[in-house]
């Protein structure tokens, strides 16, 4: 079993589609281990981005992600990594595959509703980040509908 970061960014909160992002990875048989809402201040914004530091567009990055809230998940399953980057689609929104997040509601590059951690390391510092208090352990009775 693996576990991941997954953030609702600030437009996919203001365009109501919460509901509907989480239900795709509970459709999918991922199990939330973690949630909570956040407005996001400059420090844990830098730090989550600062892979981007250098980047022209950083400053508008942090801007855009403490602009309002976010919702924190973690997801755990079998692959959780790669599962929750296939449901996400591509980051523009245009180029995205129909059935993806991105590919159904998103338009833009920039707003593109949600992030997913890329790889294991970044889902370990990233889940240490916005869920410094851990994640719960539970057991959910559905899991063993969903593997062999």
């Amino acid at each position: 079993m693996q576990t991941t970061y997954v953030m609702i960014k600030p437009d996919g909160v203001q365009r109501g589609l919460v509901g509907e992002i989480v239900n795709r990875f509970e459709r999918k048989g991922l199990q939330l281990v973690g949630m909570k809402s956040m407005i996001p201040d400059q420090t844990i914004a830098r730090t989550h981005y600062a892979v981007h530091a250098e980047r022209p567009f950083f400053e508008g990055l942090i801007s855009f992600v403490t602009s309002g809230p976010v919702v924190c998940m973690a997801w755990r399953g079998v692959d959780a990594i790669a599962v929750a980057r296939r449901l996400i689609g591509s980051t523009n929104g245009r180029e995205a595959d129909p059935g993806t997040i991105r590919g159904d509601y998103g338009m833009d590059m920039g707003y593109n509703m949600i992030h997913g951690s890329d790889g294991e390391d970044t889902a370990a510092a990233e889940l240490a980040l916005w869920f410094p208090e851990g994640v719960m352990e539970w057991t959910q009775d559905g899991q063993r509908w969903v593997y062999e």
